[in-house]
């Protein structure tokens, strides 16, 4: 049976998530964007959605003026309090993406490995939230995977939609479908420039980073 709740795949992921970090043909890329994020986000208050266990966070943390981590999964946010951050940089806390609401003004927001699950049919709402919740001008800076053929999942189904799927298989056996798409260059800049400015992106081999400011 394939399980779809993406929420519960990554809660039983969280222990081992940070595996996809240590792979060594990535570790070069994975430099020249944890640089590039502290250069945007430098002196920044941040609001970082779906941290998972901080990763980012740490990178956003060494440059930025603060950073409100959140995450949906208590354990991801156990694993991201324990990270030894620059004190009273960074704030962990619990909380839904679709439904937070911030409690004090931000000058930036991170999405880090968290647009390729948003449907491409909500994701101008996406961002339209995000200016109702943040205000205009906001700067969004978001990482993302490239598809790589023979390294990454192979892609098992597209909707009508255009969202593609894959199947992911835990260590203990469960299988989750899992909406992952991997958007060209040029369908970043169809969908997000009507509604954004100052648009740059730094494609890489397995890795893409966006920076814009919302309109």
């Amino acid at each position: 049976m394939i399980n779809t709740d993406m929420v519960a795949y990554y809660a039983k992921r969280a222990s081992t998530y940070e595996e996809i970090y240590q792979r060594p043909e990535r570790q070069d890329e994975l430099l020249t964007l944890q640089v590039r994020v502290q250069e945007l986000m430098e002196g920044h208050d941040v609001l970082e959605l779906a941290c998972g266990t901080g990763f980012w966070t740490e990178q956003i943390a060494a440059s930025a003026k603060s950073v409100y981590a959140t995450d949906i999964n208590p354990e991801m946010i156990a694993l991201a309090n324990a990270k030894q951050l620059p004190a009273g940089k960074a704030t962990f806390a619990l909380a839904d993406i679709n439904t937070f609401q911030p409690e004090r003004p931000f000058t930036a927001c991170f999405l880090g490995f968290w647009w390729s699950h948003v449907g491409r049919q909500d994701q101008v709402r996406f961002i339209a939230q995000l200016r109702e919740k943040l205000g205009k001008d906001i700067l969004l800076v978001m990482i993302d995977n490239g598809y790589v053929e023979e390294q990454s999942t192979p892609i098992a189904r597209t909707d009508a939609e255009g969202n593609t799927y894959q199947f992911r298989t835990l260590p203990n056996g469960e299988r989750y479908e899992v909406m992952k798409n991997f958007p060209t260059d040029s369908g970043l800049r169809k969908k997000l420039a009507p509604i954004t400015r100052e648009l740059r992106i730094l494609r890489l081999e397995y890795y893409w980073l966006l920076s814009c400011r919302i309109k």
